[in-house]
């Protein structure tokens, strides 16, 4: 992908490229230069959304040095109901909204859960702001699990940072407490994980899984706990979790993998940092979110 910004204008609703290569075609430039899917370019086709030098334009359409390639994206309704829920902003820019998601708190609407969502609270504050865009979900955590999720608010935005997370290019860093004293000072978990059966919520270790890898470093031991850093190489449901246990130190107040506990009432896990690329620029950003009340007061 392009990294030079100086050519791209993102207002939200229209970029702007300016063409800087000889004798290629709208469908290249979307590809090669701003690494547009074939179906999403499709789709701004079919829709009348793309634009050379003010003029609609095509796919197959050549284009030169210093012609305009202009793209619009649509005002939306969103799916999600607007509701009143407060929401931490860690950072906002015209693709992307990153929040900090606390915990018992599900990431959107499923059937026990309808409208008290992190979804339904920034489709209200989207309404509120007049953000016409859908949100746009690109990670989720467990609803007991606090920190970073990431929303978008375009299509392309939105299949960017998927990309990004499907091909392990985000670093995605945890904080968890766990029962015991982990011996080691720090360490790879490589392990495979699956679900035997297509009902079960939880998931172990066993050869028939997909590769999963969880690096993790201790951070401090205290009562017969540890505090450790971890870095997701891969990103499979409940991995820490599932590798924790397989280790012999499960996340503290993890229900389903270990023991609930009278110190917190939830998993004692939290993901503080991402680093990941604009979707447009390349430019790297970093996000942090501070650690929890519930998880600092056990440490302290």
């Amino acid at each position: 992908m392009s990294t030079n910004n100086k050519n791209q204008i993102n207002n939200g609703n229209v970029i702007n490229y300016t063409i800087q290569e000889n004798d290629k075609k709208v469908k290249a430039i979307l590809r090669e230069n701003l690494n547009f899917s074939q179906r999403l370019s499709k789709r701004l086709e079919l829709a009348d959304k793309l634009f050379l030098n003010g003029t609609i334009t095509k796919l197959n359409k050549n284009v030169f040095i210093g012609d305009t390639l202009s793209i619009e994206f649509n005002e939306e309704e969103d799916e999600y109901e607007a509701v009143n829920i407060p929401i931490d902003i860690l950072y906002e820019d015209n693709d992307l909204i990153v929040v900090n998601k606390p915990p018992h708190i599900v990431v959107h609407p499923t059937k026990s859960h309808q409208g008290n969502t992190i979804a339904n609270g920034v489709a209200y504050y989207f309404k509120q702001s007049n953000i016409q865009k859908k949100v746009r979900l690109v990670n989720r955590l467990d609803m007991n699990t606090s920190g970073i999720v990431i929303i978008a608010k375009n299509p392309f935005a939105h299949n960017e940072i998927s990309n990004q997370m499907k091909s392990n290019i985000v670093e995605k860093y945890y904080y968890a407490i766990v029962e015991g004293i982990v011996k080691n000072v720090e360490g790879t978990i490589d392990e495979p994980i699956t679900r035997l059966n297509e009902e079960d919520i939880m998931r172990i270790v066993h050869p028939t899984g997909k590769e999963c890898i969880t690096h993790y470093k201790v951070e401090k031991t205290f009562n017969n706990m540890s505090l450790l850093k971890l870095k997701l190489e891969t990103g499979r449901t409940h991995q820490i979790r599932v590798h924790l246990k397989h280790i012999g130190h499960p996340v503290l107040g993890d229900s389903l993998y270990g023991h609930e506990s009278n110190l917190i009432d939830r998993q004692s896990l939290h993901c503080y940092e991402m680093i990941f690329r604009k979707p447009w620029t390349g430019e790297i950003i970093d996000i942090k979110c501070p650690m929890p009340q519930d998880m600092t007061s056990i440490i302290n």
